[in-house]
């Protein structure tokens, strides 16, 4: 994962899973992820700055 501030901006950069792996209630697919909070290179201030990202979609079959 990459994490930086461009522009006022926070931006993510994170590989997709190709394909898509089911989550662990079965209820979704996961399309990304960081597998938990992760530390990123960021500070504000002395403070690290952490992300926890998870990206997901509901198979065809399941209704939003």
């Amino acid at each position: 994962m990459e994490a930086k501030i461009e522009n006022g901006k926070l931006k993510i950069e994170i590989p997709v899973k190709e394909p898509a792996k089911p989550s662990k209630s079965g209820k979704t697919l996961l399309l990304a992820s960081t597998g938990g909070n992760q530390p990123t290179d960021l500070h504000v201030g002395k403070q690290r700055v952490y992300v926890g990202l998870t990206a997901y979609y509901y198979p065809e079959n399941q209704q939003d």
